[in-house]
């Protein structure tokens, strides 16, 4: 499993996300206006040894503004986020089978 996130204020076009040196600081993000942000990826295989890509991010806004912040790029990710996300596993899922 391949678990990553990130913090700030994710909904800017300035990239606005601190560099955290460690999983305790992203689990104690706490500062107000901004969001933190996780990613999974992870392989299941099923009974009859087939394999599948899993993919999962969750979004926790903090504060007010945080929260004003991540319901403005809602709409956007909810129309874009599968096609954004369907690229990686296109690929993925095209290698593998070559293997």
């Amino acid at each position: 499993m391949l678990v990553s996130g990130l913090v700030g204020r994710i909904w800017t076009l300035r990239r606005d996300y601190p560099r955290l040196d460690d999983p305790e600081e992203f689990r104690n993000w706490s500062t107000a206006g901004t969001a933190r942000v996780v990613f999974a990826n992870w392989i299941e295989v099923d009974s009859s040894e087939r394999s599948t890509i899993r993919a999962e991010a969750r979004v926790e806004s903090i504060g007010a503004q945080g929260r004003l912040g991540v319901a403005a790029v809602r709409g956007l990710v909810s129309a874009f986020g599968s096609l954004v996300g369907s690229d990686g596993i296109e690929i993925a899922a095209r290698r593998a089978e070559q293997m």
